[in-house]
């Protein structure tokens, strides 16, 4: 049975891929590599290619046939979404209505669309459940809540599955596989935290210590990527076995603060993760994510998202590197942007990312 994965060379696309192939499927990837890099596909066939090439897509779907579609493929970045809305409507709203065109046309009957809980906007009730109105805040919110509209349109017109997955904030990696975050530029917060961690001079910027939480900073609900894989494989068999289609949140139901995650790598790395508190104006992006859930993840969660995120031999690595002022990216997933101690300051500037806390999903 094959299956196509869109995005499946990005971040979480490549652990889905993973799954499907441990799954027993055969997994054929979409990806114009514009974010997603050609080594995290370590199953199936990748076929770079945009969504855009409506040609290119419907030779592809006609002919390997897949019976369903993972659909991860998709800008998203907040701020960016805001400053370049045109941008981000014609890659993630045409591009999923060039997708579906041409799996309808291909007889595929399963749609599986990874979606975002930035759809929800600012949250009425907590925890927010699927029945909470959705009234996105930003263009990014917008595309996505659009293409789940053509989903579910396409479904009722023309008979086909799907299952829709919203969530906010995936973390963690896949340590064993050597899979993990690889973002250019990086914006997640545990990354970059990391990597204050191996570099002392490269102070993490917080952004916001005014937010009304017991500790001050932003309170998200983190979800492990693998956790995410499952849960998309899980929906494509549940389909597979005569169920609805269905809109579905995956999250926690847990808050985890920025000082929460800092003191958790602190904890596992034995380092301390240089960062400075910037003051500034919370709703400069129209965004603050996950301020009512409940605040206390079980530190069991916080270490197994830290570790898996640091290879097993990773944790003597970060520490000789600080000591050694060796690079040692290999410890971080598949984190290759990390600057050289010998680098210029330019490369090392342009390395260093301020995490926004509203930075998007992937």
């Amino acid at each position: 049975m094959t299956i196509l994965v869109t995005g499946g060379a990005g971040y979480i696309g490549s652990h889905m891929v993973q799954a499907l192939s441990r799954a027993g499927y055969r997994v054929v990837v979409l990806d114009n590599l514009s974010t997603g890099h050609a080594a995290s596909v370590h199953n199936g066939e990748l076929v770079e290619a945009s969504l855009a090439d409506r040609g290119e897509l419907r030779a592809l779907l006609f002919r390997h046939r897949p019976t369903a579609v993972f659909h991860f493929a998709a800008s998203c970045q907040v701020k960016e979404s805001v400053e370049n809305p045109i941008y981000y409507y014609k890659n993630n709203v045409s591009g999923t209505l060039n997708l579906l065109e041409a799996a309808l046309e291909a007889g595929v009957s399963r749609f599986i669309f990874s979606s975002t809980a930035a759809v929800y906007g600012e949250p009425e009730t907590s925890p927010i459940t699927e029945e909470h109105p959705a009234i996105p805040i930003n263009p990014y919110g917008w595309s996505k809540l659009h293409g789940e509209a053509m989903v579910a349109d396409a479904a009722k017109a023309y008979g086909m599955q799907y299952m829709i997955f919203r969530y906010f904030n995936a973390a963690g990696a896949d340590p064993v596989n050597r899979l993990g975050e690889d973002h250019r530029p990086e914006t997640h917060l545990i990354p970059l935290a990391l990597r204050a961690a191996m570099w002392e001079e490269q102070e993490l910027q917080v952004y916001g210590n005014d937010y009304p939480t017991p500790d001050g900073t932003c309170v998200r609900d983190y979800v492990h990527v693998l956790d995410l894989a499952d849960a998309h494989l899980r929906g494509l068999q549940h389909l597979e076995q005569g169920g609805e289609s269905a809109i579905l949140n995956l999250g926690t139901e847990h808050g985890t603060s920025v000082l929460q995650i800092l003191e958790s790598i602190e904890r596992v790395t034995s380092l301390k993760v240089p960062s400075n508190v910037v003051v500034t104006v919370q709703a400069q992006s129209g965004e603050r994510y996950g301020l009512r859930v409940p605040f206390r993840l079980p530190p069991s969660f916080l270490t197994n998202l830290i570790e898996s995120t640091v290879r097993p031999e990773g944790v003597s690595s970060l520490r000789s590197s600080r000591s050694s002022g060796v690079r040692r990216e290999s410890a971080l997933g598949i984190i290759t942007t990390l600057p050289d101690a010998n680098d210029s300051p330019a490369r090392r500037e342009k390395a260093i990312v301020p995490f926004l806390p509203v930075s998007g999903l992937l």
